[in-house]
């Protein structure tokens, strides 16, 4: 039996924030414009791919679309 400690596969916005050292609110803000990745949504929830924001940080935080793409 494994004693490693699993980390979650999806992440709050909180999280999110804390791994990037911003305020949740410049998050969202971030989010409008499209520099971030795209959450999953589900019910009331919002969450982030832990393994995508990794990856995102580990290109250098490039912008993810145009927010005039944005529907």
């Amino acid at each position: 039996m494994s004693t490693e400690t699993q980390q979650p596969l999806l992440i709050t916005a909180e999280d999110v924030a804390t791994m990037l050292g911003v305020s949740t609110r410049t998050l969202w803000r971030l989010l409008s414009a499209g520099r971030l990745p795209r959450p999953v949504r589900f019910g009331g929830n919002t969450r982030w791919r832990l393994d995508e924001v990794r990856d995102w940080v580990d290109r250098g935080c490039p912008p993810v679309s145009d927010p005039a793409d944005r529907p």
